[in-house]
């Protein structure tokens, strides 16, 4: 950050509807009420974001948690500082596959996969970490191809082309399918990955130790923003709708009915779910150690 008389911030952020980002972004409040200068800039993944920190381009960043664990895991000087939101990644497909509500047991979605291709964004997201886990526990790692996009929209393409058979992902990527090719969920985020971390909100150790005032004013705006979605969806959606191209209001609101779930702070469940991914990674060959809660979190502003 540069040391002037306005401070300034650089965000980086990708573009789903239901994180605070886009909200923040349309009211202004950073600009208005923190009275800063706020630069932000769009990643297609998790994984990107974790770059820009590594290249000191961000000072803060909206992902998931495993791009994050696995960024610490080589070095990367950052840390989760809020919540954000949980359980954001869906597995959508189009056709005649069956949902786990038709077939009662996820393994048995995982089968009507054998030799067929599921989408998703970047190695290292979340939505690539749960799928490959899934596909793992479930034995068929030899038997159903995953492939990696680096945007979100590139996933889209995909499922609508015929390029995939199925995509994981976030709700918002499961509305657009919806409406491009009559894609289902058919597995919800809560039975795909209960309660996984979709979103935290994390920042350098250099932000932490030299502007904590202007981080925790941050978190505040943060934690109105999510509790305005929950409270105000119909204004929220209004105003993020007006920060997207070919989004309205409906869409937000659909994506928001998906995935309801907010978390400004970070509670027991959101440590011990982030937790969960990190024998998860190493398993999967993306870390070489094994991290702990504090190597991922400082609590120091949440518990304020």
């Amino acid at each position: 950050m540069k040391k002037n008389s306005t401070p300034e911030i650089k965000v980086g952020y990708l573009s789903t509807v239901y994180h605070t980002s886009l909200l923040l972004m349309g009211t202004g409040w950073l600009e208005e009420r923190l009275n800063i200068k706020t630069g932000w800039r769009l990643f297609g993944a998790g994984p990107a974001v974790i770059q820009a920190f590594a290249k000191g381009e961000i000072d803060l960043g909206y992902t998931g948690l495993p791009p994050v664990i696995i960024g610490i895991d080589k070095g990367i000087a950052i840390k989760c500082v809020g919540g954000g939101h949980v359980e954001g990644t869906v597995l959508i497909a189009r056709g005649d596959f069956k949902s786990i509500e038709e077939l009662r047991e996820i393994n048995a979605v995982f089968q009507q996969f054998r030799g067929k291709i599921i989408g998703t964004p970047q190695m290292g997201s979340i939505h690539d970490v749960i799928i490959r886990s899934c596909i793992k526990e479930s034995s068929l790692e030899d038997e159903i191809a995953v492939k990696n996009y680096n945007w979100t929209d590139f996933v889209l393409d995909a499922i609508v082309d015929g390029e995939i058979h199925a995509a994981a992902g976030t709700p918002a990527l499961a509305v657009a399918a919806s409406r491009a090719c009559d894609a289902k969920i058919i597995i919800p985020a809560h039975k795909l990955w209960a309660n996984n971390p979709s979103c935290g909100i994390i920042a350098t150790r250099r932000l932490i130790e030299n502007s904590p005032d202007l981080l925790e004013e941050f978190l505040k705006l943060h934690e109105e923003a999510s509790n305005f979605i929950r409270m105000h969806p119909a204004r929220a959606a209004k105003i993020v709708s007006g920060m997207v191209e070919l989004v309205d209001e409906d869409f937000v609101l659909k994506a928001y009915e998906i995935s309801p779930k907010y978390c400004a702070g970070i509670s027991e469940e959101f440590i011990a779910a982030t937790l969960a991914f990190v024998p998860v990674l190493y398993k999967l060959g993306y870390l070489k150690k094994l991290l702990t809660q504090e190597d991922i979190f400082d609590l120091r502003f949440i518990k304020k």
